[in-house]
């Protein structure tokens, strides 16, 4: 099984958008909430090479990106073949 990990916070429609999106591909992911966890949060931001926004997703450890960017690779087809390759 994909190992897909997604930071988000409470509340936040981006990162809502983005689990739609993995719910939607039919896959399991392990949610990391980091609403108030400020350790959890530096650890994101040290993974994700400096960004703070959430979400942020990984597939197999590799960063994938934001919403924006998993939407993008979802609409070029290249989601598909990064859930089928890992």
């Amino acid at each position: 099984m994909k190992n897909i990990e997604i930071y988000t916070t409470m509340f936040c429609p981006f990162c809502s958008r983005a689990k739609s999106l993995l719910k939607s591909k039919g896959v399991k992911y392990t949610e990391i909430d980091v609403t108030v966890d400020a350790k959890g949060r530096q650890e994101m931001i040290k993974r994700a090479e400096g960004a703070t926004s959430v979400p942020q997703i990984f597939i197999q450890g590799e960063h994938i990106g934001d919403c924006d960017f998993i939407h993008k690779l979802d609409a070029s087809g290249q989601l598909d073949q990064i859930l089928q390759n890992t």
